[in-house]
This record gives structure tokens, C-alpha cells and sequence, in this order.
């Protein structure tokens, strides 16, 4: 079920105490680290089912222990005939097939602790984390969206993408090249300075993919990113978790960012309802619980100066307004904000680890200067 639990964690924000019970947090813990690397011959037996009995033709040498896992398989590293060194992830088997059933036990088992509150919407959350999942274990859907980030990043002079070997790649199988860099949690003993650049290079990213892409890949995980000092490129990696973004629900979005960057919390109150954050039928309490969250998410892009990562306690505070959105709340998010929410807070996350200083606000105000709106009234 270790799938079914990363999954549901990231959807669930299980990460965080405010949410759930720290027993809780355990049993998630505990089915996470549960699965074990494949044996070697099962291992070789789902290569063989994949890419077919002359695979190893294409490889000249291929480490048998695994250098990574994800949640839903494990990562080797192998060099083929031409030289080239590669990463092959090989998903663990069985795991596309029993997301359903994963899921529902899993979800009967945080239903017996009785830890959603009514205002979580949890069948929602679980419904889109389902979703997902299947998404993601589709590695040829993968591939697909690895390229195109690859084009869409093409001449950026900061982030570079694997290339797909397509000959070793299937919907269970995904081989691309292999990068050297070390991953973010191995940066924050790096000089404050480049500490910096990183942080400012992934909110670049994040607010490139949303606003001017349309797509984005939405797990913020550490390992999903790795710097290379030798380079000084950040490469992307991992995008399973990819999605795209409908034009109109972007366009309300950036005016959104806009309204809380210039701390306009009447079209705060009146984009959430747009977008369905708000029925207009909630109580005032929870109007303005949800005003003040969303004021406090755009306040790195309100600020006039460098804003210091390592001291904003943005989590915190939206902790506290919690409680009253939960009891308060008459319908759930939209469906785009699991996946939208969880990459924007969890770069600010990164952004906090690092402790980067970052000048967020031209960041923003260069994409929102240069934003073509698909109607011709960008102020409402």
C-alpha cells in the first residue's frame, strides 16, 4: 500500500500535525517504508516482461542494487552500449492494478481513527488522489510529459531534463539519461548566496509552469530536483506527477496572486468564488478565515523587499485558520487546487529549508506585466 499512502499523504497533508493526530502520522510512516526493494530475479522478470527477452542487449553493464526509490518503484542505473549511463525505474508489480483496492483499505483504516472533519471533503480528496495515482503509473504518459517539459525548457539556461531512451521505456519501464547533481537536501550547507539562487530558480519555475506553460509538475518532493555545482543547472526530474491547467482557471488564478499581492481582499473574496474556493453562501467568519489564508500565501509576493524565507511562519498562521475552514467550509476546493496547492506551498517549503532570501515580487510582476488574458478585462 505504499503507494496508496504517499499518495493520499500528499493529498491529505498528512505532513502536518495541525491536520491529524501524530498516531496517524504513524500508520502512514509505517506503510510507506513497508515495501522492500524487489528481489533481483523479480526484478529481472518484470524487465524481461517489458522490454523482452533481448533487453540486455541495449546494456552493457546493469547495477542490480537499486540507487533510488519512489513510491511505486525503484530506480537502477545501468550503461548502454553507446556509453551513455541511465537511470531505469522499474515499477514494483501489481501496483497499477490494485490502486483501487489500496486506497479503500487504506482509507477504512484512517476511517476508523475517525480523523477526517466534515469541512476536509475527504471522499473528494481521496477521488482526485485515485485519479492520480493511476496517472502516475502510466510511465509512458510520463515520458510524454518528460518531453515536453524538455521542449518547453529548451535554451533556459538554469534547468535541464533527462532525455528519454525510448527503445527501454514501456508503461511500466522508464529509462532516461542519468544526471549528476546533489539533491536539495544536501544544498543547505551550501553559501547563503547560491542557497539563494536555487530558491529564487524554483519559484521562477513554479510560477513559469502555472501561468506561462499551463502545466506543471506538481510533486515538490527534494529528490525531484537536483543542483549540480559543476554546471550550475538544476535538473528536473520525476514527472509522473504532471497535469495540465485550463486557460480560464489560470486566467482567474494570476488574478488572484494579483489581488493578494496588492492586498485586495474584495476580488480575494470574489475570484474564491469564481473559482469555487467559496459557495457565497459561507458564514463571514469563514469568509474571512479564507481571505486571510489566501493574504498570507501572496504576502513573498507583496513585499517590496528580499523576502527571508527562513523567517516567515506562513504555515503557522494558515494552521491557525484551519480549524475554522474545516468547520465552516459548504463545498470542497476545486479539483485543479490538490495538485496546484501542493506544489506552491511545498516550493515555499523548499524555499524555508534552504532558508533563501529571495526578491519574490518581480518574480511575479514580470509573468503578470507580460500575461495574455484570453478575455480583455484582466482587472475584474
Amino acid at each position: 500500500m505504499r503507494g496508496a499512502a504517499l499518495k493520499l499523504g500528499q493529498m491529505l497533508s498528512i505532513q502536518d500535525e495541525s491536520f491529524v493526530s501524530p498516531q496517524v502520522q504513524k500508520i502512514f510512516e509505517r506503510v510507506r517504508q513497508a515495501a522492500d526493494f524487489m528481489p533481483a530475479k523479480q526484478m529481472r522478470k518484470v524487465l524481461t516482461s517489458e522490454l523482452g527477452e533481448n533487453w540486455t542487449e541495449h546494456v552493457n553493464d546493469f547495477e542490480e542494487k537499486p540507487f533510488a526509490a519512489a513510491s511505486i518503484g525503484q530506480v537502477h542505473r545501468a550503461t548502454l552500449k553507446d556509453g551513455r549511463i541511465v537511470a531505469i525505474k522499474i515499477q514494483y508489480p501489481g501496483i497499477a492494478d490494485s490502486i483501487d483496492a489500496d486506497i479503500n483499505n487504506l482509507t477504512s483504516l484512517l476511517n476508523r481513527f475517525n480523523i477526517f472533519p466534515r469541512g476536509l471533503f475527504a471522499d473528494k480528496a481521496i477521488e482526485v488522489a485515485r485519479k492520480e495515482l493511476r496517472a502516475e503509473c502510466d510511465y509512458l504518459l510520463e515520458a510524454v510529459y518528460s518531453k515536453r517539459f524538455a521542449q518547453l525548457l529548451e535554451g533556459d539556461p538554469v534547468f535541464q531534463v533527462p532525455q528519454v531512451i525510448d527503445e527501454l521505456t514501456t508503461s511500466r519501464v522508464l529509462t532516461t539519461e542519468y544526471m549528476n547533481g546533489l539533491v536539495l537536501d544536501d544544498c543547505i550547507s551550501l553559501p547563503q548566496n547560491v542557497r539563494n539562487w536555487i530558491g529564487e530558480q524554483l519559484l521562477r519555475l513554479c510560477l513559469k509552469e502555472l501561468f506561462v506553460f499551463h502545466v506543471m509538475q506538481t510533486d515538490p518532493n527534494w529528490s525531484n530536483f537536483l543542483y549540480n555545482p559543476q554546471t550550475g543547472k538544476i535538473v528536473l526530474l520525476d514527472f509522473g506527477a504532471s497535469r495540465e491547467y485550463d486557460k480560464s482557471f489560470v486566467d482567474t488564478y494570476i488574478r488572484l496572486i494579483h489581488a493578494s499581492a496588492e492586498h485586495d481582499e474584495e476580488t480575494i473574496l470574489k475570484l474564491s468564488k469564481d473559482l469555487g474556493f467559496l459557495t457565497g453562501y459561507e458564514t463571514k467568519v469563514l469568509q474571512q478565515a479564507h481571505v486571510n489564508a489566501v493574504s498570507i500565501l501572496g504576502e513573498a509576493f507583496a513585499s517590496e523587499e528580499n523576502f527571508d524565507f527562513s523567517q516567515q511562519s506562513t504555515t503557522k498562521r494558515i494552521s491557525h485558520l484551519i480549524p475554522v475552514m474545516l468547520e465552516h467550509r459548504l463545498s470542497p476546493p476545486p479539483e485543479e487546487s490538490y495538485s496546484l496547492h501542493r506544489k506552491m506551498s511545498g516550493c515555499f517549503l523548499l524555499c524555508s529549508k534552504l532558508k533563501a532570501v529571495v526578491n519574490c515580487r518581480p518574480l511575479f510582476y514580470e509573468i503578470w506585466n507580460n500575461y495574455q488574458f484570453s478575455d480583455t478585462n484582466p482587472s475584474d
